[in-house]
């Protein structure tokens, strides 16, 4: 099932839904590519632990939420209770553990388990100052220092690029929502290629670089998408009604909000009469 829009869905950049559809979408790309890589490579989904990472970093993982009576009689369970007309509080969770990223190796049978291409989807701290963004940088960087190719998928609007174009590169390339860069090993590795991609447009098909002379093995990333958005069944779960958060402007959330509603009545399996009273 795909998602109610032709390309990303931008409700799903929402920073508390953003780890669930990171580690899915991981999963998705991995599956779906592993078929072509046989028989010489196999695709393994790595970890990058990172543990000094400051509240301003953490904020993807903030979780705020009005405690309910019931929910708070049960955690007051057997404390004694003055004044049953307190006014109830929010409560605020911030996890303590460390903040995991997955990534995508391909390694090469041929050559010892060889790391061959490296596929990164970026998430928020990737893109926002701090020990995050600079532990991926310098992981990056040690990527272009060796043989190895470099795939980086960009689906977040929010935050600052980390690819290494220039102001005015960035502008011949005109507007564009998402990106996706392909860093293939070769003697300077100064060229990039470029698939930009803008809110309504179809997410792209394109080729992940292995060993010369091999044939690059074909991601096809809208359909990654669709997956991760049926798998997770997000049109149950986020709330297509309300302002989309990263903001998108008056004409876009006009659009989105189309979108939606073609989707609640194109799936009255889902929705029930809902689809037909919207």
């Amino acid at each position: 099932m795909k998602t109610p829009f032709p390309g990303m869905d931008p409700y799903l950049e929402h920073p508390i839904l953003w780890t669930g559809v990171h580690s899915r979408l991981i999963n998705v790309i991995s599956q779906q590519i592993a078929p072509g890589l046989l028989p010489r490579y196999v695709a393994s989904i790595e970890e990058r632990v990172l543990i000094d990472i400051p509240q301003t970093q953490r904020i993807p993982d903030l979780w705020i939420q009005r405690l309910s009576r019931p929910a708070r009689d049960s955690l007051n369970a057997g404390t004694a209770v003055v004044d049953m007309d307190l006014e109830e509080p929010l409560v605020m969770e911030i996890p303590g553990d460390p903040i995991r990223e997955h990534y995508i190796e391909i390694l090469d049978r041929y050559q010892d388990l060889k790391v061959v291409t490296v596929i990164e989807v970026l998430s928020p701290i990737n893109k926002t100052a701090g020990p995050g963004r600079d532990e991926y940088l310098r992981k990056k960087l040690a990527t272009l220092e060796s043989s190895t190719h470099l795939v980086e998928i960009d689906l977040l609007r929010r935050g600052t690029r980390v690819v290494d174009f220039s102001e005015q590169q960035l502008e011949a390339i005109g507007p564009f929502d998402y990106l996706v860069t392909v860093n293939r090993f070769q003697p300077g590795r100064t060229q990039y290629e470029i698939i930009p991609r803008q809110l309504r447009n179809r997410l792209p098909k394109f080729g992940i670089p292995l060993v010369a002379p091999d044939a690059d093995v074909a991601l096809d990333l809208q359909s990654a998408l669709d997956d991760v958005y049926k798998d997770g069944s997000y049109m149950l779960r986020i709330h297509y009604e309300r302002p989309c958060s990263p903001t998108l402007d008056a004409e876009d959330q006009s659009w989105a909000g189309e979108c939606w509603l073609n989707y609640r009545q194109a799936h009255p399996e889902l929705f029930g009469n809902a689809a037909s009273s919207s």
